[in-house]
């Protein structure tokens, strides 16, 4: 059997709002134990139920900001008066162990991902059809028809940001776009540049002696 040391990869999904981001992580997550989802730090208050290094590491705007000095973000942001970022160091530790990092992030954080980590997998995640985005949206019945037609405005926008990427997934069907999704991450795996080459051909050697 060829031996082979691999080094996770980090996976980033983008795309416009309602177009089932978090849908499309939860059952990925769900069908495999070898990827994990990127906790992401904020200053903002925790929410009822919300847990410190389960669904945000919440930092003071103070430690957020040492952070920022020490270059210890993938990307950060301020938005309505708080920050918000990607630590580096558990990305790194996961990563090490062999473990794929997956994380959802608007465009301007992706495009600060692809500067700062080289060999990060870009994924754009489009909807079938505008129409069909614009249902989804009202059927959350959490946006009024302005906030909705600036969303899908704001979507046309961010469509034509997607050849930045490295892959697109169309969300028409969960089970279909994650299988996608997961050949994506085969893909990757075999990539020559994640291998440890030299082991691979110790490992072709030691069957020829054997």
């Amino acid at each position: 059997m060829i031996k082979q040391k691999k080094r996770g990869s980090l996976f980033v999904l983008s795309g416009p709002s309602g177009v089932g981001k978090n849908t499309l992580i939860d059952t990925v997550l769900k069908r495999n134990t070898d990827i994990v989802y990127s906790i992401s730090a904020t200053t903002r208050k925790p929410r009822i139920q919300e847990k410190d290094g389960v669904n945000y590491y919440f930092l003071s705007k103070e430690r957020f900001e040492q952070m920022i000095l020490e270059n210890a973000f993938l990307e950060w942001a301020e938005f309505c008066d708080n920050y918000y970022g990607t630590p580096i160091a558990p990305i790194e530790k996961t990563l090490n162990k062999g473990i794929d990092v997956i994380m959802d992030i608007e465009i301007k954080g992706a495009k600060q991902v692809a500067q700062r980590w080289p060999d990060a997998v870009l994924i754009f995640l489009i909807p079938p059809s505008i129409d069909e985005l614009a249902r989804r949206i009202k059927n959350r019945r959490t946006e009024t028809s302005e906030e909705i037609d600036a969303r899908l405005a704001q979507s046309l926008v961010e469509m034509n940001v997607g050849r930045m990427y490295d892959y697109y997934l169309v969300h028409d069907n969960t089970e279909h776009t994650v299988l996608e999704l997961e050949a994506i991450r085969l893909a990757e795996s075999l990539k020559v540049k994640r291998t440890d080459w030299d082991l691979v051909i110790d490992s072709l050697k030691g069957d020829l002696n054997a």
